[in-house]
């Protein structure tokens, strides 16, 4: 007669007792919270994020030529896939002067890509682009872009990520840019002269 299988049980946790349980020393025993009383006649503090006075009227005041666009890593990617010439496919779309901005975790993430993306990384360091310093720890781009746009209401953002776009999406007064049937086209933007009409 063989030995019976036993089957062999997943996640079994060995039971502990609690370190408020009675046969635990005194000395060694957890003491109960103390909670305390609220006072009744203390002032409740709350912390209400002011209102930025740029979007005061329907849309966001503080945008206006010449534009300054915050520009992704897979923006210049799909930008370079779809032949397109990022300041003029810029200025094409609003027809105004147009500054794309780089951040310096922009930057890293696309040297961090490698030998492949190397025209990206060409066309990032063109003179024309602005170079934005980051002061935060990391490179990880897509907060550092949500962190910016949040605290300063004067830019657009540039990308195709949908991730980012529906961080973004939840920002008020903040319009992005993206690509659609080879051309840029911009959403949440009144003054959109030159972006297709669909």
């Amino acid at each position: 007669m063989g030995k019976q299988k036993k089957a062999r049980k997943y996640a079994v946790v060995k039971r502990m007792i609690s370190l408020r349980d009675q046969r635990i020393n005194p000395k060694d025993r957890a003491k109960a919270p103390v909670k305390k009383k609220e006072d009744p006649s203390a002032i409740k503090e709350r912390e209400v994020p002011q209102h930025p006075s740029c979007l005061f009227f329907q849309y966001n005041t503080q945008l206006g030529p010449p534009y300054h666009i915050l520009v992704d890593t897979n923006f210049i990617n799909f930008s370079i896939k779809a032949k397109l010439d990022l300041v003029q496919s810029m200025m094409d779309c609003l027809y105004a002067k147009c500054i794309p901005c780089i951040t310096d975790c922009v930057m890293a993430e696309i040297e961090k890509l490698g030998q492949r993306y190397r025209v990206a990384l060409r066309i990032a360091k063109d003179p024309r682009f602005e170079r934005l310093p980051c002061m935060h720890k990391g490179t990880y781009a897509d907060d550092c872009l949500v962190q910016r746009v949040t605290q300063h209401k004067c830019y657009i953002v540039a990308t195709v990520d949908k991730e980012l776009k529906r961080r973004i999406r939840k920002i008020p007064g903040v319009p992005i840019m993206y690509i659609s049937r080879h051309r840029y086209n911009i959403e949440r933007m009144p003054d959109d002269y030159g972006a297709p009409r669909f």
